[in-house]
């Protein structure tokens, strides 16, 4: 569950305390490149959010994972292409009070920054991917329980727990001291001290999938440390954090599932299975 954070407590009408925990804001990531993208090709679909799974859209399903979550107040979904996606979504969904559509700006990190903390997605606020497509309220769930009022927090998944249930399964891996680890597209942004982040995160945006190139921009030696691994995940995002003068932290989920999105036709086929054997 979330915390409410002791310097942003939740006043009623008259100043009292109460126990009320804050709902998160969800922001899911629905752009494609303005080209187009690969799998929404290969799919025959307009748009890769609309890449049918076991009889569902990839959008759709996260969605619905996020409809289904205690933590979360409103969903928010981002794209250059509102009136294509709503094509492709369900009624229901259509007419929830809780769902909006909203155009998104040039780059991911810029179209974030201009809506978080605004009445359009207030604070917290929790980013996802439309390809996230085996999101579930478990996977929610464990990453709202490690949540502790961090600013910026990233859930993750560390190889050993892949490997273990999925061993053919290619992703990136940050490699630090201690374990590997790969993103599980759920990132917590607390409140405005989070902005210096998504600044940053619009200047190394192109090279997301490349770890060393994401420390860069904190000098030479926490990148040093990183690439000779003597610094842990936990330890270098608390360092970068600190240069950045908020709290960061990665949240490790004990879910396999949190960390495969569809970026290529090998996690669609692995997604697919994972599918239909979970639904029968």
């Amino acid at each position: 569950m979330s915390v409410l954070p002791a310097n942003d407590p939740a006043l009623p009408v008259g100043g009292a305390m109460t126990d009320a925990k804050p709902l998160w804001t969800a922001i899911i990531l629905a752009g494609q490149r303005p080209e187009g993208d690969p799998m929404a090709v290969h799919c025959d679909v307009a748009h890769k959010a609309l890449i049918q799974i076991a009889g569902q859209s990839m959008l759709e399903r996260v969605t619905r994972a996020l409809m289904a979550s205690a933590d979360i107040g409103k969903i928010v979904i981002m794209t250059q292409s509102p009136e294509t996606l709503k094509t492709g979504f369900a009624a229901d969904l259509l007419e929830s009070d809780k769902i909006s559509f909203i155009m998104s700006n040039d780059g991911i990190a810029a179209s974030i920054n201009a809506v978080a903390g605004t009445a359009v997605a207030p604070w917290p606020v929790l980013v996802t991917t439309a390809d996230n497509a085996l999101l579930t309220t478990a996977i929610l769930d464990g990453f709202f329980l490690g949540y502790t009022g961090q600013d910026v927090a990233v859930g993750v998944v560390e190889r050993k727990t892949m490997l273990a249930a999925y061993p053919d399964a290619k992703r990136t891996w940050l490699k630090f001291r201690g374990g590997a680890y790969s993103g599980a597209n759920l990132f917590a942004l607390h409140n405005a001290a989070a902005k210096p982040a998504l600044v940053l995160w619009a200047t190394v945006e192109q090279d997301r999938k490349k770890g060393w190139k994401l420390l860069f921009p904190f000098g030479p030696w926490l990148l040093l440390r990183a690439i000779t691994r003597t610094i842990s995940f936990k330890n270098a995002m608390g360092t970068a954090g600190q240069r950045l003068l908020l709290r960061a932290e990665p949240i490790i989920l004990p879910f396999a599932e949190a960390a495969i999105d569809v970026d290529k036709q090998s996690d669609l086929e692995l997604v697919t299975g994972i599918l239909e054997q979970r639904e029968g």
